[in-house]
């Protein structure tokens, strides 16, 4: 297969690039190498896979629909995993018109791409941020989801709902995947786990919202890969069994399903920092803060669904998994 990969450059896009083109595909990478965060790290994942003949980089701003529809014409994949966005829901508080750019203007230009070039199957990332205000746990794609809590979240939803437009339009198989706090070596450096390694190391406080009562379904990279592999694998068909008189968010008539991609078992975060102080050797310096705006303070994964239709059976435990990246940071930053 030929696969196109946004935000190859990025965390999830490196290790999932790196995964098809272990297995013999043929992978087209684009990523604007924004400076959201260290574009170092980015350029030392692309030199990984760049190391690959079957790999291909652009650099390439989603926003921009001639490029996007030019490198579609010229490469012609037969799918896509479109994962390039704007991330971070704090950072959405601050700079609001970059969530809107990216993740809107950007995934109509991929849907847009998609339908005049024949895609088999598009799979993009969604993210389990769109719960926003629910409390009912574990969340479930068949849960309602209009309350977000962030602009962040509200794009993501927004994502879903143009996804399912474009499928119902022009029958695109389309799946969303509900991404649930992935961690792992090569890792974002805005993310809890890169954040406090760093400062534990380095003898600085650690910010800890919420004083502490989080709950995260941290969810280790490689099973993350496995499920969005599978999902990309096998094109999804239309529910004839859709009811709408009882529309179940999840699927639908068209060629188009949600699923969440967690790893079902939600930690404690007073026990994730255990994990990363162990392997440090070293206790971290605390500082207790309230719950963040945009903040939800518990997540937790209904899988069932994804397990039922790929059989995604995510096995990596937090302790072997925050082992692993530690060891990955101490190599890469040579502590």
């Amino acid at each position: 297969m030929t696969i196109l990969v946004t935000g190859a450059a990025g965390f999830i896009g490196f290790h999932i690039s790196q995964y098809l083109l272990g297995r013999g595909d043929t992978v087209i990478g684009i990523d604007n190498l924004n400076d959201y965060y260290d574009v170092s790290l980015k350029e030392a994942r692309l030199s990984q896979l760049n190391n690959n003949d079957k790999f291909s980089f652009h650099k390439i701003d989603i926003t921009n629909k001639d490029v996007i529809d030019n490198i579609f014409k010229l490469k012609s994949p037969t799918h896509v995993i479109h994962l390039a966005a704007q991330a971070g829901v704090r950072y959405s508080l601050q700079n609001p018109y970059a969530y809107i750019d990216s993740n809107i203007t950007g995934f109509m230009n991929i849907l847009e791409a998609c339908r005049n070039n024949s895609v088999k199957h598009l799979v993009f990332a969604s993210s389990s941020s769109v719960y926003g205000a629910n409390t009912q746990m574990p969340f479930s794609v068949s849960d309602n989801v209009d309350h977000p809590l962030s602009i962040y979240a509200a794009t993501k939803k927004s994502n879903e709902l143009m996804a399912h437009t474009y499928s119902h339009l022009y029958n695109i198989p389309v799946s969303g995947l509900r991404f649930f706090t992935v961690y792992g070596p090569w890792g974002r450096p805005d993310m809890a786990l890169f954040i406090f390694t760093r400062k534990i190391i380095n003898g600085e406080k650690i910010d800890i919202f919420n004083n502490g009562k989080h709950k995260r379904d941290f969810t280790y990279i490689d099973d993350i890969v496995e499920g969005v592999v599978r999902v990309s694998d096998k094109a999804v068909t239309a529910n004839k069994d859709w009811n709408s008189d009882k529309p179940d968010p999840a699927t639908s008539k068209a060629p188009y399903r949600l699923y969440n991609i967690g790893n079902h078992s939600p930690v404690d975060l007073m026990y994730f920092i255990e994990l990363i102080e162990k392997n440090l050797g070293k206790k971290a310096d605390k500082n207790y803060l309230p719950l963040q705006p945009g903040d939800v303070p518990e997540t937790y994964a209904d899988v069932d669904a994804l397990i039922d239709y790929v059989d995604y059976s995510p096995s990596t435990s937090i302790e072997t998994g925050v082992k692993i990246f530690v060891k990955w940071f101490k190599d890469y930053y040579e502590v």
